[in-house]
């Protein structure tokens, strides 16, 4: 599909073809009762009423467990004030951190960062990933536009603070500074676009997610594959062609997780989608499970997707993905719901894959989000969830995943923790579709 300059890496990548989600697989994305999860409905009290939650994440330990200090476990997701009409909420995006004993009781630990004269980096703060590391915390994020600009850019390169610490004691959890910010990786304009490169949708450089395998150091992130103009990629059809999203990967050198070299993509979607939203990789059964989040909207003409949970699967990191469910397609919402929720994490536990999101619209199901601006500014804010969404539970078969379950809204179990019995696991049918 692509020039074979940008299909082919160099260097330690010589001789590399990346990985392709093409137009064929894609063409078989359609729900099913594996992979609708059910009906959303409200919490009886959202995690924090005075804050707009979305893109949310969990401390981890270098070996990608979820993280367990004095008893608590720590998410860090994106967050504004819940007076803000959701549609302006990524222009003022702040992380934040929240903690829980039981994984189900969240308490709000306030801002990540402290905002002085050394960071953090950007206008604002967007999606990222934490390490908990020998004491150290490193809060990676998206570093998006420039401090002190006068108008909002879309300028985006990976962004590290590190320093912070965690303290306990009776009254809750505190993570806190001095952190050293610095940016880690930029496009470099022959694996990933520019923002100067960009002909189409809006370019991505974000999202970094730290993995660790067999002892070498990676940081995944969103990004686009250069497509020259009259490349024959797509046919020569320059409207598919700013469809260009790929997943990232950059190595470190020495194992030092403030230090990365771009590497070639791990999966790129040419033709196919412009966002491959917060990859992430889940090891289980030595095979790589990789997941990405996009939108409806994203697909290339010709093609009918949703705003869904995708994922593929190698028998190495570096291997040759395969979509599951041979379309990619893994978790997503109801149609009669289709933006209920978004942006999901998945992560190992015992025989089940687990995956988080963010409670985004509902009670609204017209075929596309652009028209919740012609809602009144009340009606954006009602529907508008802005907490954590029910865990999905998912079974896990070689390259078949179905959904089995839910747990309640913002559940995240440990580990070793036993999950109730799935809930159409005891006879119980699967509901239709209208019926949620």
């Amino acid at each position: 599909m692509q020039d074979d300059a940008v299909r082919n890496a160099s260097n330690e990548d010589a001789g590399r073809r990346t990985p392709a989600w093409t137009r064929d697989h894609a063409a078989g994305i359609e729900r099913s009762e594996d992979t609708v999860a059910p009906i959303i409905y409200p919490p009886e009290a959202p995690v924090d009423s005075d804050l707009h939650i979305w893109d949310t994440w969990f401390l981890r330990e270098r070996d990608n467990s979820l993280a367990e200090i004095d008893g608590y476990r720590v998410i860090f997701a994106l967050t504004s004030s819940s007076e803000l009409l959701p549609g302006k909420r990524h222009d003022v995006a702040t992380i934040r951190y929240f903690y829980s004993r039981d994984g189900k009781e969240w308490e709000t630990g306030g801002p990540v960062f402290d905002v002085d004269e050394k960071g953090p980096l950007g206008s604002r703060q967007w999606a990222g990933c934490a390490l908990y590391d020998r004491g150290e915390v490193f809060s990676y994020y998206t570093a998006s536009g420039r401090r002190g600009e006068e108008e909002l850019t879309y300028t985006q390169r990976l962004a590290v603070g590190h320093g912070g610490a965690i303290e306990t004691d009776e009254n809750g959890l505190r993570i806190e500074g001095p952190w050293t910010h610095e940016v880690l990786l930029e496009p470099d304009g022959e694996y990933y676009e520019t923002e100067a490169q960009s002909r189409g949708m809006i370019y991505t450089f974000r999202d970094p997610w730290f993995f660790e395998d067999d002892g070498t150091t990676y940081l995944l992130f969103e990004a686009n594959t250069p497509v020259s103009e009259g490349s024959d990629a797509c046919g020569g059809d320059p409207a598919q062609q700013e469809f260009n999203g790929s997943v990232g990967i950059a190595e470190s050198p020495t194992g030092d997780p403030t230090e990365f070299e771009l590497r070639a993509p791990l999966l790129d979607a040419v033709c196919v989608n412009q966002e491959l939203e917060r990859p992430h990789v889940v090891r289980r059964d030595g095979r790589y499970y990789l997941f990405i989040s996009s939108h409806d909207h994203t697909f290339a003409p010709g093609l009918d997707g949703y705003d869904a949970l995708y994922g593929f699967v190698a028998d190495s990191l570096r291997g040759e993905y395969e979509p599951l469910n041979g379309s990619g397609l893994v978790l997503t919402n109801p149609s009669n719901a289709p933006f209920q929720a978004y942006s999901w994490l998945a992560f190992d536990h015992g025989n089940e894959l687990l995956a988080t999101s963010f409670f985004n619209y509902f009670e609204f199901g017209r075929p596309s989000l652009d028209e919740v601006a012609v809602l009144p500014e009340a009606e954006q804010l009602r529907r508008f969830g802005g907490t954590l969404a029910p865990t999905v539970r998912l079974k896990l078969d070689g390259n078949h995943t179905r959904i089995v379950g839910t747990l309640e809204h913002g559940h995240l179990p440990l580990p070793n923790e036993k999950l109730p019995e799935p809930w159409w696991g005891r006879g119980e049918r699967l509901p239709d579709e209208g019926e949620y």
